[in-house]
């Protein structure tokens, strides 16, 4: 699995097009691999050789805690020199410096795809976009230049970056995310497509939060000592870092952080500064629970 991850990392750092292609291609088969499984259904001898292919079935999550394929990489993520997410990252980084083209939003899409898919296999990756860096490059995504199947593709990976990490929705809102998700929602050019997504992206933003302990393990000993930026305006991500957050008790650069939390009624106070009807928003989350879950 070194191997595969060095060739693949090889080839993401290339500033060819097709190289990262191949790079992506790659990480996409090896994920592919620990998510998926073979068909145990027996082929239809009476429908034609392509139909009696055995197609791939998504594993079970038991499935796959136990899967030893599974486990290497996971273990292998815990480290700087294998993590996938922190080189897709990168590379994402570099391609937006390009600018548009259709063959480099393709890579674009691609490359949010699979980061999506590295979050969810390894967790302790989120801690990433605790940075601000990274965290401004999913934002710059949102600009409206950009087309709207990278705006879609950012917008559920920014959904799979926060999942279980207040600590990363500081950061969200000291950049004033909440500022750019809801100017692009007020934006007529925005398509339909995109302003459903904004309308999910919101619901899940006002659920409450659990409170964390956010610990300095993960990618590497210091992937917790992150200081949260103040903003008032939106931050390109080119931009210095700035200040350290109130919302931040950290002794030193190895402490382990305590982040604040907050409740659906605070995050429905912050959004209603850039929203009107956000009451609107609150009571149809408690009335469906989309996610399953109760919002007092």
């Amino acid at each position: 699995m070194e191997t595969l991850l060095a060739h693949s990392f090889d080839y993401l750092s290339s500033y060819e097009t097709g190289k990262i292609r191949k790079g992506l291609r790659q990480v996409e088969g090896l994920l592919a691999q620990i998510c998926l499984s073979k068909s145990k259904l027996k082929p239809d001898r009476r429908k034609s050789y392509l139909a009696t292919e055995e197609q791939p079935v998504p594993k079970g999550l038991s499935e796959l805690r136990d899967d030893p394929a599974f486990r290497e990489f996971f273990k292998l993520q815990e480290g700087f020199q294998w993590n996938v997410a922190m080189r897709l990252v990168s590379c994402l980084e570099r391609l937006l410096g390009r600018g548009t083209s259709g063959t480099n939003d393709i890579l674009i899409v691609c490359t949010l795809d699979l980061i999506q898919g590295a979050l969810l296999l390894h967790p302790p990756s989120r801690t990433l976009f605790a940075r601000e860096i990274y965290m401004n490059l999913l934002l710059d995504l949102l600009d409206p230049i950009n087309c709207p199947a990278i705006q879609s593709a950012t917008l559920l990976t920014l959904v799979t970056a926060l999942i279980d990490c207040p600590v990363n929705t500081r950061t969200f809102e000291d950049l004033d995310g909440l500022l750019t998700v809801t100017s692009l929602f007020k934006q007529r050019a925005t398509s339909r497509e995109v302003k459903l997504k904004l309308v999910e992206f919101l619901y899940f933003y006002l659920m409450p939060e659990t409170p964390i302990l956010s610990p300095n393990t993960g990618i590497g000993a210091n992937s917790s000592a992150i200081a949260s930026p103040t903003a008032l305006q939106r931050i390109p991500s080119k931009m210095p870092s700035r200040p350290q957050s109130s919302h931040t008790n950290a002794s030193g650069p190895t402490s382990k952080v305590l982040r604040d939390t907050r409740t659906t009624d605070e995050k429905q106070a912050l959004l209603g500064r850039y929203l009107n009807n956000v009451e609107d928003l609150v009571e149809d989350l408690k009335e469906t629970a989309p996610f399953g879950a109760t919002v007092y």
